[in-house]
């Protein structure tokens, strides 16, 4: 049974940083395209950032561009979000995602895994 845990998130004031994890029960997660996706009150989970199993390959949301910095450690089965400069329109359930195709994506439905997502608020 694969198993996502997110850790990491927290309250900060706009301007500040966070860093988020993701650790996989599998050692398959080394084979594995890995995604961050978030989801506000009363509003769709949408993509924030994918990476792809060695990491050559990264895809960002256009409202993150230049902020967020997805990576992974593969000898860890852990992903990361390094999100810098926070906005309070970055308030959301972040949760990790697992995608076991090959073909780096950005929609909800392509990814067969999921965590149960960690808490991140940013205040004004």
């Amino acid at each position: 049974q694969v198993q996502l845990v997110e850790s990491g998130g927290g309250l900060v004031v706009a301007g500040a940083s966070l860093r988020l994890s993701c650790v996989a029960s599998q050692r398959s997660f080394n084979s594995w395209i890995m995604g961050w996706f978030r989801q506000a009150p009363g509003k769709e989970r949408e993509f924030v950032a994918a990476i792809h199993r060695n990491g050559a390959t990264i895809d960002y949301a256009d409202s993150v561009k230049g902020r967020f910095t997805i990576s992974r450690d593969n000898a860890k089965n852990t992903v990361y979000l390094q999100m810098n400069n926070l906005k309070p329109e970055d308030t959301a359930v972040y949760y990790c995602a697992a995608d076991v195709g090959y073909v780096l994506r950005t929609e909800v439905r392509s990814y067969e895994y999921w965590g149960q997502g960690t808490q991140v608020a940013v205040s004004s």
